[in-house]
């Protein structure tokens, strides 16, 4: 796709091409121009500072991105430091056979073995750069996130006796130690400002409220810097698009989007976003910089562009979008107009978390055929995505008053669970909840055919009893006999009012998956041209594991630098990692 195209859905401009860089009067060049400056854009300043390269990083708003703005959670295994310091036993290849099983070939063995291989010394080199990764606490039972007092946990399906019986369980979920008074996101900081700081500390030269427009190539393609345009650093613009933008921020995260009161904070952020456009429309300036050795498109994912969420995976539309306000795509766009190819640009993870309560997995969860659709213990991320490709992605969450009131016992006051997901679970509770004396009755409350849900939940009963086996491998000790009246049940579809569904997109360029260099159709690859995380296929472009993106912000940002840093040496680049 290209700008004009009816589905662009992009301000990205056609690049501009030139004969001859020196035709072009430049107002700045670096070795390594960074586009995008959160989890995959930090990892690669790093490592290429690391390495003396002059890099500029550029970002639209204060950098950081969805991966300083998310629940602090870190991909990491095969016999980690933060593993062996816990007593937790992993080995690389055990990493592998699991996330084989979840990966399906989006990225080849190879890449996978060494992001697995490598994943030991990559916590080494979090560290080393300040990272804040703690020991403290492992969460050894399955749940959507841990409580704050633990630090390691199971982020995904390793628990699941169908996936434990291929590949040896262990924890893997790295959580950041830092605090949010109590809130379950704005803990990625805990790894993205070390280095941050770590990077400008060694000559990272780094530009907020700045958004790449355009690249620049040769006429053989070849990329050779961008176009940006710019709010003048330390201006008037630049102090009011700021408060502007962490005014809305604090509003957007104010009162889940759940509560109906958010409906009004909301309505206020969107005032003051519109505020910030307008400071962009009259006072940026627009800049060229030269890329001598490459541009790195790290601009996240598309989840906030709407008509490209529409376009490329409209079973998503109607999800709650999650992710930060520079999710618009425009880094995909920019691969795209330079003959970029994309992949997996229909994958989108939603997270239909329904742990905690401990107790509501241990129901059933039906589509609108009243039939079930999957292990209801899997992973939020697994079920969300069964949800969405249920019938109209409708899907309900059945529990007898036994489990009901369970539920309610385990996320009241005084249980460790994190506030928003008790708010969560007791919103449902009350808000949510159709109930009545038999599978007939709730059946025809909720429009489902009552004999197709009679006989799913005697069906299901027989196997909690251990009569049958269950037809999706759920074991006795992972269920309840639906037997207690009144039924009950919870909406937990894609557009549910009470239970949305947050969301974000996994696709992106397809790139070189020894380097990083972006990929054309043909599969040869664009001179000068990288992509790093989101805005990359990559590790977690098949299903979202909670840290498995931002584990792959930091291998794939990483092995882009080291492209960049062999391309200046004139080398090829190194197959694998350095250490810490």
């Amino acid at each position: 796709m290209q700008p004009g195209d009816p589905h662009w859905a992009s301000p990205v401009e056609q690049p501009r091409i030139i004969t001859d860089e020196r035709s072009l009067d430049w107002d700045d060049s670096a070795d390594l121009v960074i586009v995008g400056f959160g989890g995959a854009g930090v990892a690669a300043a790093v490592e290429a500072v690391d390495s003396g390269l002059d890099v500029l990083a550029v970002d639209r708003y204060e950098g950081g991105g969805s991966s300083a703005a998310n629940g602090g959670v870190f991909y990491a295994g095969g016999g980690t430091r933060i593993q062996r310091e816990a007593g937790v036993q992993d080995t690389p290849e055990d990493m592998f056979r699991y996330l084989r099983l979840e990966t399906r070939g989006v990225v080849s063995d190879r890449t996978l073995r060494r992001f697995c291989e490598e994943s030991p010394a990559t916590v080494d080199w979090l560290l080393a750069h300040g990272a804040r990764l703690s020991s403290s606490g492992v969460f050894t039972r399955k749940v959507s996130y841990p409580p704050l007092k633990y630090h390691l946990y199971h982020p995904d399906n390793s628990l699941v006796p169908a996936y434990a019986a291929q590949a040896r369980p262990a924890a893997r979920g790295h959580r950041t130690a830092v605090s949010n008074h109590g809130k379950a996101w704005g803990l990625g900081v805990g790894i993205w400002q070390p280095l941050a700081e770590a990077a400008r500390s060694r000559g990272l030269r780094s530009e907020k409220y700045t958004e790449c427009r355009q690249l620049i190539v040769d006429t053989a393609g070849r990329v050779l810097g961008a176009k940006v345009l710019g709010i003048p650093a330390g201006s008037a613009a630049a102090r009011r698009f700021a408060r502007c933008i962490r005014r809305a921020n604090r509003l957007l995260e104010l009162i889940p989007p759940v509560i109906p009161l958010a409906a009004v904070t909301i309505a206020l952020a969107r005032r003051y976003l519109a505020a910030a456009a307008r400071i962009e429309a009259t006072q940026r300036v627009t800049r060229h910089i030269r890329a001598r050795h490459g541009v790195l498109l790290s601009a996240g994912g598309f989840i906030l562009n709407t008509a490209m969420v529409e376009h490329y995976a409209p079973l998503y539309r109607r999800g709650l979008p999650n992710g930060t306000l520079g999710d618009t795509g425009s880094g995909i766009r920019l691969g795209e107009s330079a003959g970029g190819a994309v992949g997996s640009m229909d994958r989108v993870t939603g997270w239909c978390m329904i742990n905690p309560p401990a107790a509501w997995p241990r129901g059933i969860v039906v589509d609108r055929n009243g039939q079930r659709i999957i292990h209801e213990g899997v992973y939020g991320s697994t079920l969300g995505d069964a949800v969405a490709h249920s019938p109209g992605g409708v899907a309900f969450l059945i529990l007898d008053e036994a489990l009901y009131r369970e539920g309610r016992r385990q996320v009241s006051p005084g249980h460790e669970y994190v506030k928003y997901q008790r708010q969560v679970a007791h919103l449902n509770m009350l808000m949510n909840r159709r109930s009545a004396p038999t599978p007939q009755a709730l059946a025809q409350q909720l429009g489902i055919d009552p004999a197709a849900l009679t006989a799913t939940i005697d069906t299901y009963n027989r196997a909690a009893r251990g009569e049958i086996p269950d037809a999706f491998g759920k074991v006795p000790d992972e269920m309840s006999p639906l037997a207690k009246a009144p039924l009950h049940a919870i909406d937990i579809s894609v557009h549910s009012r009470y239970f949305p569904m947050p969301m974000l997109t996994l696709g992106g360029l397809r790139v070189d998956e020894d380097n990083g260099q972006v990929l054309r159709e043909d599969g040869s690859t664009i001179g000068g041209l990288y992509a790093a995380g989101r805005t990359a296929v990559g590790i977690c472009s098949n299903v979202y594991m909670s840290g498995l993106a931002y584990a792959d912000c930091v291998f794939s940002g990483r092995r882009a630098a080291r492209a960049v840093v062999a391309a200046k040496l004139g080398a090829a680049a190194p197959p694998a990692a350095a250490g810490g």
